[in-house]
């Protein structure tokens, strides 16, 4: 678990490639800049959030998203 109590979503926005897959599976957590980039909470995220930022962990075809604190699965 992160010190600020839960998990956190982290983006690497090199390996990004601005794809948006991550927003059309979790658009709760993910939103997008003006240049298609994703944007995540900068904040621990809830246990509801989780479930939707693994879910755009999982679908990211450039393994750019991952989980910061997030127990193994």
């Amino acid at each position: 678990m992160s010190p600020q109590g839960g998990p956190r979503l982290r983006v690497d926005p090199i390996a990004c490639a601005a794809v948006g897959v991550c927003v059309q599976v979790a658009g709760a957590v993910v939103d997008l800049d003006r240049w298609g980039y994703p944007v995540v909470p900068t904040r621990a995220l809830t246990p509801g959030e989780v479930e939707q930022a693994d879910r755009a962990v999982r679908a990211c075809p450039r393994r750019a998203l991952w989980l910061d604190g997030a127990p193994p699965r």
